[in-house]
This record gives C-alpha cells, sequence and structure tokens, in this order.
C-alpha cells in the first residue's frame, strides 16, 4: 500500500537519545557547580532528577512539557537556595543547547531522503530535541512536540494534528517509532498502520497484538514503501 503520510518518533528512532541526554545533564551540572554552588553541595544529578518528577506528579496538567518541568524545577530550587530564579532561563538554554546536539543513525538521512520523495514526513516527540536544528532540519514537512500540541504520546493529540494537517485519513498513514507502548499501541489504536524501530533485538511484549512490521533500522523499510519489497 502507499502511504500519503508517514509520521515518525525522533528518540531512539532516528537517534541515540541516552548519550546526548548525559552530555546536557553534565552540562548543566558543571554550569550549576559553578553559579549555584549551595544548590549543588545538596543536589546531585539523581536528586534534581528525583525533583522534577515529583513536580511532574504536582502539575500533571503540565508534565508533558519536559522544557517547562525542568525550568520550573531549576527556578523552585534557585530560590530555595537564595539564588536569583532568572539563572533558569541561562540554565535551560543551556541544557537544550546540548540536548538537540544529535546524531542520527548512519541509516537515517539516506532513507528520509528517499522517503520524502513520495510521502509526507512529519516528525512527532514527547521530547525536548528540535529536529528543526539537527541535520534532518530539511527532511520534514512538519515537527510536532509534546510541548506545543499540549499532550504527549500515548494520547492522539499530536497523531489527530499530523493527520488533520496533511488532511489525510488514519488509514493512509503509516507510523514509525521504537517504543512498544507511546508509538505502535497508540499510532495503532487510531487506525495507523505501525512500524516498530528495534535496534536492540528487544523482545516484543507478548501482551500487545504485533505491529504492521518490525525492522532493525530505516533501510529496511525503503524497498518495502517503495513498493521493491514483495516479502510484505
Amino acid at each position: 500500500m502507499t502511504y500519503r503520510l508517514l509520521t515518525i518518533d525522533l528518540d531512539d528512532t532516528l537517534w541515540p537519545c541516552a548519550p546526548v541526554i548525559e552530555a546536557a545533564e553534565a552540562a548543566l551540572h558543571a554550569w550549576l557547580t559553578r553559579a549555584a554552588p549551595r544548590l549543588v553541595a545538596v543536589h546531585d544529578p539523581a536528586s534534581l532528577s528525583r525533583h522534577r518528577r515529583a513536580l511532574m506528579a504536582a502539575h500533571p496538567a503540565r508534565a508533558h512539557d519536559l522544557s517547562w518541568v525542568r525550568h520550573q524545577s531549576l527556578v523552585e530550587l534557585l530560590v530555595d537556595f537564595g539564588y536569583d530564579p532568572a539563572l533558569a532561563d541561562q540554565g535551560l538554554a543551556l541544557f537544550l543547547e546540548h540536548r538537540r546536539q544529535v546524531v542520527p543513525f548512519a541509516d537515517v538521512v539516506p532513507a528520509l531522503e528517499v522517503l520524502a520523495e513520495s510521502c509526507r514526513l512529519v516528525s512527532i516527540t514527547n521530547g525536548n530535541a528540535d529536529v528543526t536544528r539537527s541535520p534532518l532540519r530539511d527532511l520534514f514537512d512538519l515537527s510536532l512536540t509534546a510541548a506545543a500540541v499540549g499532550a504527549a504520546k500515548p494520547d492522539p493529540a499530536m497523531f489527530h494534528r499530523a493527520l488533520d494537517w496533511a488532511g489525510v485519513s488514519a488509514d493512509q498513514a503509516l507510523h514509525i517509532g521504537d517504543d512498544p507502548y507511546l508509538d505502535v499501541a497508540a499510532a495503532r489504536d487510531l487506525g495507523f498502520a505501525t512500524v516498530w524501530v528495534n535496534r536492540s533485538g528487544q523482545a516484543w511484549p507478548a501482551a500487545l497484538a504485533p505491529p504492521s512490521r518490525i525492522v532493525g533500522d530505516l533501510g529496511e523499510l525503503v524497498p518495502w514503501l517503495t513498493g521493491d519489497d514483495d516479502a510484505f
């Protein structure tokens, strides 16, 4: 089948997420050591993460906006330790600068360049990476984030926004992602075809019906979606 719309997750689908987050966290902590040493004397990265999680639990209506969560957490902690809360702006900007230094997997750019010739490509992410500032900036027709749309996957809001923008029905769309629940199950519930990108060889959850297709990388999708694969 020819799909008119491909929606594609970002973190761990198109690039490895953990190294980028770790580098951004390290840069933020180093900055805090200089800017707010009393805070750092009490809070290490693990306790800063716990503070953010508690904030998300206390503000569920804002929990989808990870940049807001991080900024608000910094504001509260800076105030607690007697620092200017305006420093949170600098801290968030520094974190996001490093958060956005993503390096796509080797298969991603060649595959997306081919797929973009015949389909509209829309990135959708719960995270705060910015695809428009990445090496993939020219390959997507639209980029949607949970923060901008107002809800995170598995909420259907981003999927619906992509369908509305493209003017297509769900049976004309395919979602590609690495998370069995947030990507595959969420999109399938709306009528999308689905692809699970399983780069690490994980077992598919027994509780879930399988996706339309499982691939180890995006290069495996190209023959199928361009009509050169008779195996599906």
